[in-house]
């Protein structure tokens, strides 16, 4: 597993993709995800230069974030978060990507308000229509944000979204712009505690086609620890 070399690699994608949407590498920010391997491999790739890093399950981030305490890292949650879990971790990430109805809103707003911090969340978005996906139905959001903009502790800095696997480019494309003309759509309303700051969509095999359809924000495992 030669990290180092891949974070490389990376870099000079990104840069690529980057550019062919008229922006620069420092635009997309790159989250690392290490659900698949352990605390010396994410010290690895934070030594190459990563800084933040994804973790999909409670009980994997909660070990991590323990054993990792001394290093100087940006926790995002990125995977289905369980009601019942929310306030092992509200204190802990710099942001929740997976926020998908009201009830769970509810519940993160309730854990922080009790340690007195506002918690900064991505809606997720089921665009692609799969039932197996998690996601909110893109002709929810308005009401949702309607919702939560009378929360008090709960942020909504963006959207993420996830394309079906082995989807044909064709279909991707088609799947990421939807997700950024809603991002745009979103932008153009002034909402109490709603910014599109980020756009989170891409892993690592489609994440050059999610930045080049405007993604900021890339979700990305395998093209690091591989």
């Amino acid at each position: 597993m030669n990290i180092e070399r891949n974070i490389d690699e990376l870099r000079e994608r990104v840069a690529k993709s980057a550019a062919k949407s008229g922006r620069k590498p420092e635009d997309i920010q790159v989250v690392a995800v290490c659900k698949t391997v352990g605390v010396d491999e994410v010290i690895r790739a934070y030594n190459a230069g990563m800084i933040d890093f994804g973790e999909n399950r409670a009980q994997d981030f909660l070990k991590k974030y323990e054993n990792l305490a001394d290093y100087n890292l940006n926790w995002h949650f990125i995977g289905h978060l369980q009601r019942n879990k929310v306030k092992y971790i509200v204190d802990k990430v710099k942001l929740i990507h997976s926020v998908d109805s009201i009830r769970l809103a509810k519940e993160i707003d309730i854990q922080a308000r009790k340690i007195g911090k506002p918690v900064d969340c991505l809606l997720q978005l089921n665009v692609s229509g799969e039932e197996q996906k998690y996601g909110m139905d893109p002709e929810m959001i308005y009401e949702f944000l309607e919702e939560v903009s009378k929360m008090e502790y709960v942020r909504i800095k963006g959207l993420m979204t996830m394309a079906p696997c082995e989807c044909p480019e064709k279909e991707l494309r088609k799947i990421f712009s939807r997700t950024h003309e809603i991002y745009v759509d979103i932008s153009k309303n002034s909402m109490h505690n709603i910014n599109m700051d980020y756009l989170s969509m891409g892993m690592s095999n489609d994440f050059e086609i999610a930045i080049e359809e405007g993604a900021n924000m890339i979700r990305v495992g395998s093209s690091i620890f591989n």
